[in-house]
Protein backbone atom coordinates (compact mmCIF):
# COMPACT_ATOMS: atom_id res chain seq x y z
CA UNK A 1 0.00 0.00 0.00
CA UNK A 2 1.38 3.38 -1.00
CA UNK A 3 1.93 5.88 1.82
CA UNK A 4 0.38 9.27 1.12
CA UNK A 5 2.36 11.74 3.20
CA UNK A 6 0.25 14.75 2.23
CA UNK A 7 -3.11 13.27 3.20
CA UNK A 8 -1.69 11.81 6.41
CA UNK A 9 -0.15 15.13 7.36
CA UNK A 10 -3.44 16.95 6.71
CA UNK A 11 -5.33 14.42 8.82
CA UNK A 12 -3.06 14.92 11.82
CA UNK A 13 -3.04 18.68 11.33
CA UNK A 14 -6.86 18.83 11.41
CA UNK A 15 -6.96 16.50 14.42
CA UNK A 16 -4.39 18.66 16.21
CA UNK A 17 -6.41 21.82 15.55
CA UNK A 18 -9.61 20.19 16.78
CA UNK A 19 -7.89 18.81 19.88
CA UNK A 20 -6.35 22.19 20.71
CA UNK A 21 -9.69 23.94 20.28
CA UNK A 22 -11.40 21.36 22.49
CA UNK A 23 -8.78 21.74 25.22
CA UNK A 24 -9.72 25.43 25.46
CA UNK A 25 -13.48 24.86 25.42
CA UNK A 26 -15.67 24.63 28.49
CA UNK A 27 -15.42 21.09 29.85
CA UNK A 28 -18.00 20.03 32.48
CA UNK A 29 -16.98 18.08 35.55
CA UNK A 30 -18.06 14.78 33.99
CA UNK A 31 -15.28 15.11 31.41
CA UNK A 32 -12.66 15.49 34.16
CA UNK A 33 -12.46 11.72 34.63
CA UNK A 34 -8.96 11.86 36.05
CA UNK A 35 -10.28 13.84 39.04
CA UNK A 36 -13.00 11.44 40.15
CA UNK A 37 -12.19 7.91 38.95
CA UNK A 38 -9.86 7.31 41.90
CA UNK A 39 -12.64 8.44 44.26
CA UNK A 40 -14.98 5.71 43.00
CA UNK A 41 -12.42 3.03 42.19
CA UNK A 42 -13.53 -0.41 43.40
CA UNK A 43 -16.66 1.11 44.97
CA UNK A 44 -20.28 0.35 44.18
CA UNK A 45 -21.62 3.46 42.48
CA UNK A 46 -25.04 5.09 42.19
CA UNK A 47 -25.61 7.78 39.59
CA UNK A 48 -28.17 10.59 39.38
CA UNK A 49 -28.35 11.41 35.67
CA UNK A 50 -30.57 12.28 32.73
CA UNK A 51 -30.42 12.66 28.96
CA UNK A 52 -28.02 15.62 29.10
CA UNK A 53 -25.47 13.76 31.26
CA UNK A 54 -23.06 13.38 28.37
CA UNK A 55 -19.37 13.81 27.63
CA UNK A 56 -18.63 15.59 24.36
CA UNK A 57 -15.28 15.52 22.56
CA UNK A 58 -14.14 16.03 18.96
CA UNK A 59 -14.28 12.26 18.47
CA UNK A 60 -17.68 11.39 19.96
CA UNK A 61 -20.52 12.11 22.34
CA UNK A 62 -21.03 9.47 25.00
CA UNK A 63 -23.49 9.22 27.88
CA UNK A 64 -21.89 9.19 31.32
CA UNK A 65 -23.41 5.76 32.05
CA UNK A 66 -21.64 4.25 29.04
CA UNK A 67 -18.43 6.12 29.85
CA UNK A 68 -18.33 4.80 33.41
CA UNK A 69 -18.99 1.24 32.30
CA UNK A 70 -16.21 1.54 29.69
CA UNK A 71 -13.88 2.42 32.57
CA UNK A 72 -15.02 -0.70 34.48
CA UNK A 73 -16.74 1.38 37.17
CA UNK A 74 -19.11 -0.92 39.11
CA UNK A 75 -22.23 1.15 38.43
CA UNK A 76 -25.18 -0.38 40.25
CA UNK A 77 -28.17 1.97 39.99
CA UNK A 78 -29.34 5.01 38.03
CA UNK A 79 -31.56 7.62 39.67
CA UNK A 80 -33.73 9.76 37.36
CA UNK A 81 -35.17 13.26 38.04
CA UNK A 82 -38.23 14.97 36.54
CA UNK A 83 -38.64 14.13 32.82
CA UNK A 84 -36.99 10.73 33.37
CA UNK A 85 -33.65 9.27 32.42
CA UNK A 86 -34.26 9.77 28.71
CA UNK A 87 -35.71 13.26 29.19
CA UNK A 88 -39.00 12.74 27.34
CA UNK A 89 -41.64 12.96 30.10
CA UNK A 90 -43.93 16.00 30.31
CA UNK A 91 -43.48 18.61 33.01
CA UNK A 92 -45.17 17.24 36.14
CA UNK A 93 -45.69 13.80 34.60
CA UNK A 94 -45.11 10.93 37.01
CA UNK A 95 -41.97 8.96 36.16
CA UNK A 96 -41.88 5.26 37.07
CA UNK A 97 -39.02 2.93 37.89
CA UNK A 98 -37.60 1.13 34.87
CA UNK A 99 -34.62 -0.68 33.38
CA UNK A 100 -32.13 0.90 31.00
CA UNK A 101 -32.59 -1.14 27.83
CA UNK A 102 -28.96 -0.65 26.77
CA UNK A 103 -27.22 -1.70 29.99
CA UNK A 104 -29.91 -3.50 31.99
CA UNK A 105 -29.25 -1.23 34.97
CA UNK A 106 -32.21 -0.38 37.22
CA UNK A 107 -33.53 3.18 36.86
CA UNK A 108 -35.12 4.47 40.05
CA UNK A 109 -37.39 7.49 39.73
CA UNK A 110 -36.93 10.52 41.99
CA UNK A 111 -39.97 12.26 40.55
CA UNK A 112 -43.48 11.29 41.49
CA UNK A 113 -44.43 9.61 44.72
CA UNK A 114 -40.83 9.09 45.88
CA UNK A 115 -38.69 12.22 45.50
CA UNK A 116 -36.11 11.35 48.13
CA UNK A 117 -34.14 8.10 47.87
CA UNK A 118 -35.24 5.64 50.55
CA UNK A 119 -32.65 3.57 52.41
CA UNK A 120 -33.53 0.44 50.43
CA UNK A 121 -32.99 2.37 47.17
CA UNK A 122 -29.49 3.23 48.39
CA UNK A 123 -28.74 -0.31 49.54
CA UNK A 124 -25.50 -1.64 48.07
CA UNK A 125 -24.17 1.80 47.10
CA UNK A 126 -20.83 3.05 48.47
CA UNK A 127 -20.70 6.41 46.68
CA UNK A 128 -23.15 8.55 44.72
CA UNK A 129 -22.38 10.54 41.58
CA UNK A 130 -24.64 13.46 40.62
CA UNK A 131 -24.64 14.84 37.07
CA UNK A 132 -27.68 16.94 36.14
CA UNK A 133 -27.63 19.93 33.80
CA UNK A 134 -29.36 22.84 35.54
CA UNK A 135 -30.70 26.01 33.88
CA UNK A 136 -30.31 28.41 36.79
CA UNK A 137 -33.90 29.08 37.89
CA UNK A 138 -35.18 28.38 41.42
CA UNK A 139 -38.30 26.57 40.24
CA UNK A 140 -36.41 24.12 38.00
CA UNK A 141 -36.81 20.93 40.03
CA UNK A 142 -33.28 19.55 39.64
CA UNK A 143 -32.28 21.70 42.63
CA UNK A 144 -34.88 19.95 44.76
CA UNK A 145 -33.66 16.57 43.53
CA UNK A 146 -30.15 17.66 44.51
CA UNK A 147 -31.38 18.60 47.98
CA UNK A 148 -33.10 15.27 48.60
CA UNK A 149 -30.17 13.24 47.25
CA UNK A 150 -27.81 15.18 49.54
CA UNK A 151 -30.10 14.59 52.50
CA UNK A 152 -30.47 10.87 51.81
CA UNK A 153 -26.72 10.46 51.35
CA UNK A 154 -26.06 12.31 54.62
CA UNK A 155 -28.51 10.09 56.50
CA UNK A 156 -26.97 6.91 55.06
CA UNK A 157 -23.28 7.94 55.28
CA UNK A 158 -22.80 7.83 51.52
CA UNK A 159 -20.29 10.32 50.02
CA UNK A 160 -21.68 12.47 47.20
CA UNK A 161 -19.67 13.64 44.19
CA UNK A 162 -21.27 16.42 42.13
CA UNK A 163 -19.94 16.63 38.57
CA UNK A 164 -20.41 20.33 37.97
CA UNK A 165 -21.93 21.77 34.80
CA UNK A 166 -22.24 25.34 33.47
CA UNK A 167 -25.30 27.43 34.23
CA UNK A 168 -26.57 29.17 31.07
CA UNK A 169 -28.17 31.87 33.27
CA UNK A 170 -25.20 32.44 35.57
CA UNK A 171 -24.64 36.03 34.44
CA UNK A 172 -27.13 37.67 36.82
CA UNK A 173 -28.89 37.35 40.18
CA UNK A 174 -32.46 38.64 40.38
CA UNK A 175 -36.01 38.16 41.60
CA UNK A 176 -37.84 37.89 44.92
CA UNK A 177 -36.38 35.66 47.64
CA UNK A 178 -38.46 32.57 48.42
CA UNK A 179 -40.38 32.97 51.68
CA UNK A 180 -39.84 29.71 53.57
CA UNK A 181 -43.54 29.33 54.42
CA UNK A 182 -44.03 28.73 50.70
CA UNK A 183 -41.49 25.92 50.37
CA UNK A 184 -42.48 23.30 47.76
CA UNK A 185 -40.73 21.02 45.30
CA UNK A 186 -40.44 23.99 42.92
CA UNK A 187 -38.67 26.04 45.57
CA UNK A 188 -36.98 24.70 48.70
CA UNK A 189 -34.47 27.36 49.71
CA UNK A 190 -34.39 31.10 50.52
CA UNK A 191 -32.92 32.13 47.17
CA UNK A 192 -34.07 34.45 44.36
CA UNK A 193 -35.59 33.20 41.12
CA UNK A 194 -32.21 33.52 39.38
CA UNK A 195 -29.33 32.77 41.75
CA UNK A 196 -26.29 32.91 39.45
CA UNK A 197 -24.53 29.72 40.59
CA UNK A 198 -23.58 26.39 39.07
CA UNK A 199 -25.21 23.32 40.54
CA UNK A 200 -21.91 22.41 42.22
CA UNK A 201 -21.70 25.81 43.89
CA UNK A 202 -25.33 25.48 44.90
CA UNK A 203 -24.64 22.07 46.50
CA UNK A 204 -21.89 23.67 48.58
CA UNK A 205 -24.35 26.36 49.69
CA UNK A 206 -26.99 23.79 50.73
CA UNK A 207 -24.34 22.00 52.78
CA UNK A 208 -22.68 25.10 54.20
CA UNK A 209 -25.88 26.91 55.18
CA UNK A 210 -27.34 23.89 56.97
CA UNK A 211 -30.40 23.64 54.72
CA UNK A 212 -30.63 19.86 54.97
CA UNK A 213 -32.93 18.34 57.59
CA UNK A 214 -31.61 18.83 61.12
CA UNK A 215 -28.70 20.79 59.58
CA UNK A 216 -27.02 17.58 58.47
CA UNK A 217 -24.00 17.76 56.20
CA UNK A 218 -23.15 15.32 53.44
CA UNK A 219 -19.59 14.26 52.60
CA UNK A 220 -19.50 16.42 49.46
CA UNK A 221 -16.97 16.68 46.64
CA UNK A 222 -17.48 18.96 43.64
CA UNK A 223 -15.58 18.21 40.43
CA UNK A 224 -15.24 21.67 38.86
CA UNK A 225 -15.72 22.79 35.26
CA UNK A 226 -12.59 23.47 33.22
CA UNK A 227 -12.11 26.71 31.23
CA UNK A 228 -15.16 28.38 32.77
CA UNK A 229 -15.92 31.80 34.24
CA UNK A 230 -19.08 33.66 35.17
CA UNK A 231 -18.78 35.62 31.92
CA UNK A 232 -18.79 32.49 29.78
CA UNK A 233 -21.79 32.27 27.46
CA UNK A 234 -22.71 28.60 27.38
CA UNK A 235 -25.31 27.04 25.10
CA UNK A 236 -26.61 23.67 26.21
CA UNK A 237 -25.67 20.91 23.73
CA UNK A 238 -28.85 18.94 24.57
CA UNK A 239 -32.23 20.06 25.87
CA UNK A 240 -32.60 19.41 29.58
CA UNK A 241 -36.39 19.09 29.45
CA UNK A 242 -38.95 18.77 26.64
CA UNK A 243 -40.18 22.37 26.78
CA UNK A 244 -36.79 24.10 26.70
CA UNK A 245 -35.87 23.37 23.08
CA UNK A 246 -33.10 25.93 22.51
CA UNK A 247 -30.89 28.64 24.02
CA UNK A 248 -33.54 31.34 23.64
CA UNK A 249 -36.10 29.32 25.60
CA UNK A 250 -33.53 28.68 28.34
CA UNK A 251 -32.69 32.40 28.52
CA UNK A 252 -36.34 33.52 28.71
CA UNK A 253 -37.52 30.72 31.00
CA UNK A 254 -36.85 32.47 34.36
CA UNK A 255 -38.99 35.44 33.28
CA UNK A 256 -41.73 33.72 31.30
CA UNK A 257 -42.26 31.00 33.90
CA UNK A 258 -44.00 33.69 35.95
CA UNK A 259 -46.74 33.54 33.30
CA UNK A 260 -47.16 29.77 33.65
CA UNK A 261 -49.43 29.93 36.74
CA UNK A 262 -51.77 32.41 35.02
CA UNK A 263 -54.38 32.11 32.28
CA UNK A 264 -51.72 32.97 29.69
CA UNK A 265 -49.99 30.47 27.37
CA UNK A 266 -46.20 30.58 27.10
CA UNK A 267 -46.16 28.37 24.02
CA UNK A 268 -46.48 24.86 25.41
CA UNK A 269 -48.00 22.86 22.59
CA UNK A 270 -46.02 24.77 19.96
CA UNK A 271 -42.41 24.52 18.79
CA UNK A 272 -41.53 27.87 20.39
CA UNK A 273 -42.11 27.07 24.06
CA UNK A 274 -41.00 29.86 26.43
CA UNK A 275 -40.35 32.16 23.47
CA UNK A 276 -43.90 33.48 23.00
CA UNK A 277 -46.89 34.32 25.13
CA UNK A 278 -50.54 35.02 24.40
CA UNK A 279 -54.23 34.45 24.97
CA UNK A 280 -57.37 34.37 22.78
CA UNK A 281 -58.48 37.71 24.26
CA UNK A 282 -55.38 39.57 23.02
CA UNK A 283 -56.97 39.97 19.58
CA UNK A 284 -55.55 43.45 19.01
CA UNK A 285 -52.14 41.84 18.40
CA UNK A 286 -51.03 40.48 15.01
CA UNK A 287 -48.92 37.51 16.15
CA UNK A 288 -50.90 34.32 16.72
CA UNK A 289 -50.47 30.64 17.58
CA UNK A 290 -52.64 27.65 18.45
CA UNK A 291 -51.37 25.17 21.10
CA UNK A 292 -51.69 21.51 20.09
CA UNK A 293 -50.54 18.31 21.85
CA UNK A 294 -46.89 17.63 21.06
CA UNK A 295 -43.65 16.26 22.48
CA UNK A 296 -43.50 17.38 26.10
CA UNK A 297 -47.07 18.69 26.29
CA UNK A 298 -49.82 16.12 25.88
CA UNK A 299 -52.55 18.52 27.01
CA UNK A 300 -51.33 22.12 26.68
CA UNK A 301 -53.11 25.12 28.14
CA UNK A 302 -55.61 26.66 25.67
CA UNK A 303 -55.37 23.55 23.47
CA UNK A 304 -56.73 24.18 19.99
CA UNK A 305 -57.61 27.81 20.70
CA UNK A 306 -56.30 30.64 18.53
CA UNK A 307 -54.12 32.78 20.76
CA UNK A 308 -52.87 36.25 19.94
CA UNK A 309 -49.73 37.48 21.58
CA UNK A 310 -46.09 38.46 21.53
CA UNK A 311 -43.17 36.77 19.74
CA UNK A 312 -39.92 36.94 21.76
CA UNK A 313 -37.77 34.67 19.62
CA UNK A 314 -35.42 37.47 18.64
CA UNK A 315 -35.17 39.54 21.83
CA UNK A 316 -31.76 39.87 23.49
CA UNK A 317 -30.79 37.49 26.26
CA UNK A 318 -32.10 39.05 29.51
CA UNK A 319 -29.75 40.35 32.16
CA UNK A 320 -32.51 40.48 34.76
CA UNK A 321 -35.95 39.04 35.44
CA UNK A 322 -38.09 40.76 32.80
CA UNK A 323 -41.31 41.76 34.54
CA UNK A 324 -42.59 43.71 31.56
CA UNK A 325 -44.11 40.63 29.90
CA UNK A 326 -46.02 39.62 33.03
CA UNK A 327 -47.20 43.20 33.55
CA UNK A 328 -48.20 43.52 29.89
CA UNK A 329 -50.22 40.29 29.97
CA UNK A 330 -51.99 41.35 33.16
CA UNK A 331 -52.82 44.76 31.70
CA UNK A 332 -54.23 43.22 28.52
CA UNK A 333 -56.37 40.61 30.30
CA UNK A 334 -60.06 41.56 30.38
CA UNK A 335 -60.81 39.48 33.50
CA UNK A 336 -58.10 40.43 35.98
CA UNK A 337 -59.81 38.71 38.91
CA UNK A 338 -59.29 35.42 37.09
CA UNK A 339 -55.75 36.12 35.83
CA UNK A 340 -53.64 34.45 38.55
CA UNK A 341 -53.93 30.73 39.27
CA UNK A 342 -53.51 29.33 42.77
CA UNK A 343 -50.05 28.04 41.91
CA UNK A 344 -48.67 31.54 41.22
CA UNK A 345 -47.41 31.85 44.80
CA UNK A 346 -45.38 28.65 44.42
CA UNK A 347 -43.56 30.05 41.41
CA UNK A 348 -43.18 33.63 42.68
CA UNK A 349 -42.04 32.30 46.08
CA UNK A 350 -44.23 34.76 48.01
CA UNK A 351 -47.70 36.31 48.10
CA UNK A 352 -46.37 39.85 47.67
CA UNK A 353 -45.69 39.85 43.93
CA UNK A 354 -49.31 39.07 43.02
CA UNK A 355 -50.55 41.74 45.45
CA UNK A 356 -48.13 44.30 43.99
CA UNK A 357 -49.36 43.66 40.46
CA UNK A 358 -53.02 43.76 41.49
CA UNK A 359 -52.37 47.06 43.29
CA UNK A 360 -50.93 48.59 40.13
CA UNK A 361 -47.31 48.84 41.32
CA UNK A 362 -44.87 49.60 38.51
CA UNK A 363 -41.72 47.64 37.73
CA UNK A 364 -39.39 50.01 39.61
CA UNK A 365 -41.48 49.77 42.76
CA UNK A 366 -41.57 45.97 42.57
CA UNK A 367 -37.82 45.74 41.99
CA UNK A 368 -37.14 48.04 44.92
CA UNK A 369 -38.87 45.54 47.20
CA UNK A 370 -36.38 42.84 46.15
CA UNK A 371 -33.18 44.77 46.90
CA UNK A 372 -32.67 43.99 50.59
CA UNK A 373 -33.22 40.27 50.09
CA UNK A 374 -30.95 40.17 47.05
CA UNK A 375 -28.14 41.97 48.89
CA UNK A 376 -28.37 39.49 51.77
CA UNK A 377 -28.42 36.52 49.43
CA UNK A 378 -25.40 37.76 47.46
CA UNK A 379 -23.39 37.92 50.67
CA UNK A 380 -24.26 34.29 51.44
CA UNK A 381 -23.68 33.17 47.84
CA UNK A 382 -20.19 34.72 47.71
CA UNK A 383 -18.87 32.12 50.20
CA UNK A 384 -19.51 29.23 47.82
CA UNK A 385 -18.45 30.48 44.39
CA UNK A 386 -15.87 28.37 42.54
CA UNK A 387 -15.41 30.42 39.37
CA UNK A 388 -14.18 33.98 38.80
Amino acid sequence: MQFNFKSTFLFWLVLSILTTAFSQEVQPGATQTIHYLDLIKEKKVGLVAHKASVLISPEKTIHLVDHLLSKNVPLKKIFAPEHGFRGDADDGEKVSNDLDTKTGLPILSLYGKQRKPKPDMLSGIDVMLFDLQDVGARFYTYLSTLHYVMEACAENNIPLIVLDRPNPNIHYVDGPILAMEHTTFVGMHPVPIVYGMTIGEYAQMINGEGWLKESQKVDLTVIPIKNYTRDTEYELPLRTSPNLPNAQAVALYPSLCLLEPTKISVGRGTETQFQIYGHPSFNDLDFSFSPQPNFGSKNPKLKGELCFGVDLQNVERPKQIELKWLLDAYKRSPNKADFFLKSFTRIAGNTLLQKQIEMGKNEKEIRRSWKKGLDQFKAIRAKYLLYP
